[in-house]
């Protein structure tokens, strides 16, 4: 037996599986594979484009990272395996090994980060509001007493909780499994608006079926970092990841990457989001920080 499976196997032994899993690095080695994780409707960050055919900024960051760990571990067959996930899933199937990194449209907040890690920030966003232009709908204040849409398991969650009680607006949430289930709440009118981080609401809305229909409204109620995310004490692979994307960073390929996805026209409608690089993330480019949201 060769020496990694063979601290594989000690490590089960001494602590169970959460001590395999705190050296991801081994624990591909050993498997000959790499299991990233996806999103089935955060466009443009992970999404489907067809079945079975994730795309998208962090998917492309995500299979950056695949590459590092094959040349790092010196195994250029390295399988990479994909395997979706949901916003209430996310850190669970990351915790027990299902996945091995997550990059998607995850918030890097100091809750989550008792229970996970993240890597540099590349991107920074905040909770608002996606209506019907036709719903007359144009802040917070008009959703009182309304229903409001939101994703089980989101930070956005968390926050229009607390905006509704500190307002006294009374939303009535409707939750959806994921945020194309949230959108359509909306677009089948059992839910005035959907409460979502503002990227992923411009990206729902370039990829609706009338896009003209929709607005993003409201102030910004936060603003908050996503990061990729990975597994608790594994300082090797946070050092892998954090070097891929500080990389980038530097080189600007990041920048590249940027204009690609939320300049010029995606998938699956070729429409822009037109959406420029956020001074958050400008500056970060240059301070390569993972400090959370608090």
């Amino acid at each position: 037996m060769k020496l990694l499976p063979l601290l594989l196997c000690a490590a089960v032994t001494a602590t169970g599986s959460a001590g395999v899993l705190a050296n991801t690095l081994e624990k591909v080695a050993a498997s000959g594979k790499i299991t990233l994780a996806y999103r089935e409707s955060s466009v443009p960050f992970s999404y489907l484009d067809g079945p079975a055919k994730p795309i998208g900024f962090s998917v492309d960051v995500a299979n950056a990272v695949a590459d590092a760990v094959r040349k790092q571990l010196k195994k250029p067959d390295l399988q990479v395996e994909w395997q979706a996930v949901t916003s209430q899933n996310r850190i669970p199937l990351l915790m027990n090994g299902t996945i091995d990194l997550e990059c998607g449209s995850t918030t890097n907040n100091t809750a989550r980060g008792k229970d996970v890690a993240f890597a540099i920030n590349h991107f920074y966003t905040g909770t608002r509001l996606l209506v019907k232009k036709s719903s007359g709908i144009k802040d917070y204040a008009d959703l009182a007493g309304k229903n409001v849409a939101i994703t089980t398991g989101t930070t956005n969650l968390q926050v229009l909780r607390k905006y509704s009680a500190d307002k006294n607006l009374n939303f009535n949430l409707q939750f959806g499994k994921d945020h194309a289930d949230s959108f359509l709440l909306v677009e089948t009118d059992r839910a005035l608006a959907f409460g979502m981080d503002d990227i992923l609401l411009y990206g729902l809305k370039a990829n609706a079926k009338n896009p003209a229909d929709y607005e993003v409204v409201g102030e910004s109620l936060q603003v908050e970092p996503y990061a990729c995310m990975l597994r608790k004490d594994d300082p090797a692979f946070k050092q892998l990841v954090d070097g891929v994307i500080g990389g980038l960073m530097k080189s600007g390929d990041f920048e590249k990457l940027y204009t690609k996805w939320f300049l010029q026209p995606i998938p699956p409608k070729n429409q822009p989001l037109g959406l420029p690089m956020s001074p958050q993330l400008k500056d970060n480019l240059k301070a390569l920080s993972d400090k959370p949201a608090t």
